[in-house]
């Protein structure tokens, strides 16, 4: 099979794939496939029976690449499918596999060819959009608090805060923001940490935003960018909130740039998908602290 590497000048000939795309998983956009492409890791892909064919590439370890599930608007591939793609790639493992993959196929029938495995540090949490930008009952009552703290501090009358779309014109000024939040966190510790990864990717979604058609706001406190969050749509009714950073000495500032991301970011969609919490246990707390209104599985199948 003639796999080459994925690049933003390829998203117009594959968009059309990812039409009535029906995995869950924040991996099956095509905006997040392109954008976390680093020195070690890059994504390939080829056409094949009318699918896209997708793997993950490891230049230092070949022995890491993985298989996606092949993406297509008109069909899906059973169990003996995906066996066969196997041993036509020699690629034997498919990561981030839905759990409505093996709801619909049946886990027995998937056993019989492949080991399963859960990757939890993959699960994503989803919300209710509407629970995020109304922030409703009891359950929400400290971040709404938290919300009001940040108001009594930056008064509306006082045209301190300012949220606007990202444009070619405060690109640069992001990445800047990026940098200094980066910098709170050591990201750059070391390069094929997590943090480096994302901090990679979230300048690849910068430079590439239009291209790649998402959308972007940014938060403004006395001029100064405090705030940013970068979405695309996921499945018809889930919108994928990819990147989202705060100073984290602003009382309050995430608790009210999120609800205001909700607002602006997912009017048109019921869900939101906020990714996963990749096994840290403060970024699951954080992600908990807002009642996902469900989680999505993921799973490891490997050829027997």
């Amino acid at each position: 099979m003639n796999f080459k590497e994925i690049t933003a000048d390829d998203y117009p000939r594959l968009k059309p794939f990812f039409a009535n795309q029906k995995y869950p998983l924040c991996v099956y956009s095509l905006s997040s496939i392109i954008c976390w492409r680093t020195e070690a890791y890059q994504p390939y892909g080829t056409i094949h029976n009318d699918s896209l064919v997708v793997y993950a590439n490891f230049k230092s370890d070949p022995d890491k690449r993985y298989l996606l599930l092949p993406i297509s608007a008109t069909r899906e591939f059973d169990p003996e499918q995906l066996a066969e793609l196997t041993r036509k790639t020699g690629i034997f493992t498919f990561n981030f596999v839905p759990e409505n993959y093996l709801q619909t196929n049946g886990e027995s029938r998937i056993q019989a060819l492949f080991e399963i495995e859960a990757q939890e540090k993959f699960h994503d949490y989803v919300f209710h959009t509407e629970d995020l930008a109304k922030l409703r009952g009891n359950r929400y009552a400290k971040k709404r608090n938290l919300i009001r703290q940040f108001e009594r501090n930056y008064p509306e009358d006082r045209n301190q805060v300012r949220i606007d779309p990202i444009t070619a014109h405060t690109k640069q000024d992001c990445i800047d923001f990026l940098e200094e939040w980066c910098r709170e966190r050591n990201c750059d510790k070391d390069p094929n940490d997590d943090l480096a990864c994302e901090k990679q990717a979230l300048t690849n979604a910068l430079n590439d935003m239009d291209r790649l058609e998402m959308l972007g706001i940014l938060l403004q406190i006395d001029g100064k960018i405090c705030a940013m969050a970068i979405a695309s749509g996921l499945t018809d009714t889930m919108g994928l909130l990819q990147f989202e950073k705060a100073f984290a000495g602003i009382k309050g500032l995430y608790q009210y740039f999120d609800n205001q991301c909700a607002r602006r970011l997912f009017p048109e969609y019921t869900y939101i998908n906020k990714e996963s919490d990749m096994g840290i246990p403060g970024l699951a707390k954080a992600k908990k602290s807002y009642h996902p209104a469900m989680m999505i599985k993921s799973y490891r199948l490997t050829l027997r």
